[in-house]
């Protein structure tokens, strides 16, 4: 156990909320009986809790009350009716928000200054261990709570800090980056596919593959330019599917996709 005294509240227990308590549960980072999650349709929060082992609350009041640590997983358009209500519940608390484009700023709006926030944008892979965990480098979080988080959300991937203006950015790299990785996945294992191997097959060699070049590249820290020479051998194989998928456009296509999200 990482830290067994900390009490993490979730105010809504969608699809992000569940895969960071999945990713802290599964790394035994905390104590089940120390997580609380509150969200507004109650059958199915009762239904997440349960298989969780972690407790159900029927409000906001409730979940801040129980907690120490908040994270914020509402729709971004409900943040302020929902936390308006309970903001000097906050006081003293260390609130981490995962809403997306609702950064400090926002925040300053209806929050009082005694409560301590960091903006954060994670993906799903968090809920294995292997996320992304995205941060505004301007936070209020107090020494004691910003070492808390690190020791603690360190187990569901690499936290990086960026400044406030590349937020938007690094968070559709990294977030919407999953879905454009899942498709490589899928696409590659159909081309195995085709080709004869079974299609479970296929996607384990696919994913794990992607997985282990992306392990490399981290740790390395070397140009992924430098990762792709070593692998195309002159007049070789890769370099020929290099080649058709440099003619394919598969370099722009992923620009274009970022471009398209842009555009919102």
């Amino acid at each position: 156990m990482i830290n067994s005294n900390i009490r993490i509240g979730f105010i809504g227990f969608g699809n992000m909320g569940k895969a960071i308590c999945d990713g802290l549960l599964k790394a035994d980072a905390v104590d089940p009986s120390k997580i609380s999650a509150c969200a507004r349709d109650w059958e199915k929060l009762l239904d997440s809790t349960e298989a969780r082992g972690i407790n159900a609350c029927m409000t906001a009041a409730e979940t801040i009350n129980q907690s120490d640590l908040i994270i914020v997983a509402v729709k971004p358009y409900l943040v302020r009716q929902v936390l308006e209500p309970v903001r000097d519940l906050l006081f003293g608390k260390a609130v981490v928000s995962v809403a997306f484009g609702c950064d400090s700023a926002f925040y300053e709006k209806f929050l009082p200054e005694e409560v301590h926030l960091l903006y954060m944008i994670p993906n799903t892979p968090v809920s294995c261990g292997h996320g992304i965990l995205l941060c505004e480098e301007r936070h209020s979080l107090t020494e004691d709570q910003l070492g808390a988080f690190r020791r603690i959300f360190g187990v569901l991937g690499d936290i990086i800090f960026v400044e406030t203006d590349k937020m938007t950015v690094a968070g559709e790299v990294a977030s919407c980056g999953p879905a454009f990785a899942a498709m490589f996945i899928e696409a590659l294992g159909d081309a195995g596919v085709k080709y004869g191997l079974k299609r479970d097959i296929a996607y384990r060699l696919a994913a794990g593959m992607a997985a282990g070049t992306g392990a490399l590249q981290m740790e390395s820290g070397r140009h992924p330019g430098e990762l792709k020479d070593e692998v195309c051998s002159p007049g070789g194989a890769t370099i020929r599917g290099v080649a058709a998928l440099e003619e394919a456009g598969f370099r722009n296509a992923l620009i274009k996709a970022l471009d398209a999200i842009q555009k919102k």
